[in-house]
């Protein structure tokens, strides 16, 4: 809802004479609790019922955290902005205790991530994890009431709802490399509708995200739909040059396959391939096929 607000006021400052209606939409993933992350992660669980809206004409545009959309585009339909990104990393909450380093012997770090649970493992391979489901304020109070002595969660969902104070500790991308789009707010419309598509743009799109948002859906849609494989990938620019930093690793965190690329800002595509082939060389084809 902060993201839908986001954008409607975005739009409506740039296009005074707008009115916008929020259709609340409530996708599989919202509704299956029950449902462990890890087991429909890339399978559009969080976008289907609302694509389908958008393809139905129901709704004009659509508005989607990055990181819950398959890495390539359903047919007919097309994201037409990426907004300014937020801070892309992970945070640690841990309220008695503070930092990774400091989690007890054995503590239990809250996440369903296999991407967080891989890259944690690596650095305290004592950890022990429990699945977590609903909204920030619904993990914040299975934390409250003991379920787990630490939760992890996104830098930029927790400061969207005024909600960083929680942060404990901030994990570095050196530490947690973020998920393909995280901290990206990208919209979504249909691909023949192009007044919908030029008023995005102009009001919405931010042409750094979109460069590194893409370069990173387009290192993702390389390791190819069925991927389970924990695997993270983050972009960012420079004035000149466009770099990927990515990763595959075995769900237990013991291997872990890190790589980056780099070229001029206009080879979008090229940066993405040089990550993948990288990857490929130093064996990452064993962990993807597992």
């Amino acid at each position: 809802m902060w993201q839908a607000r986001y954008v409607a006021e975005r739009v409506t400052t740039r296009f005074p004479h707008f009115e916008i209606d929020t259709v609340v939409i409530k996708t599989a993933g919202d509704v299956r609790q029950d449902v462990p992350l890890s087991e429909v992660a890339g399978t559009g669980v969080f976008v289907k019922e609302i694509e389908s809206a958008l393809a139905e004409d129901r709704i004009d545009f659509a508005v989607h955290s990055a990181k819950d959309l398959p890495a390539t585009d359903s047919p007919g339909l097309v994201l037409a902005a990426f907004c300014e990104r937020g801070d892309p990393r992970d945070a640690l909450i841990a309220p008695n205790h503070g930092t990774l380093a400091a989690l007890p012997e054995g503590a239990v770090v809250a996440t369903g991530s296999v991407r967080r649970q891989a890259q944690l493992l690596a650095v305290r391979p004592d950890l022990r994890f429990v699945e977590i489901r609903g909204n920030v304020d619904t993990r914040l109070a299975k934390l409250d009431r003991g379920d787990a002595d630490a939760l992890v969660l996104a830098v930029a969902g927790l400061a969207r709802l005024g909600r960083q104070a929680v942060i404990t500790e901030t994990l570095e991308p050196e530490t947690c490399l973020p998920q393909v789009g995280q901290a990206c707010v990208a919209v979504q419309c249909r691909s023949e509708d192009a007044e919908i598509i030029a008023l995005l743009a102009e009001s919405c799109d931010y042409l750094t995200t979109r460069r590194e948002v893409v370069c990173e859906r387009r290192f993702l849609s390389l390791l190819g739909g069925g991927c389970t494989a924990p695997v993270a990938a983050h972009a960012i620019s420079s004035d000149r040059f466009l770099y990927l930093f990515a990763l595959v690793a075995t769900p237990d965190g013991k291997k872990i396959i890190r790589t980056r690329s780099g070229s001029t800002l206009d080879n979008v595509v090229g940066v993405a391939e040089g990550a993948y082939q990288a990857l490929l060389e130093q064996g990452a084809e064993a962990l993807l096929s597992n």
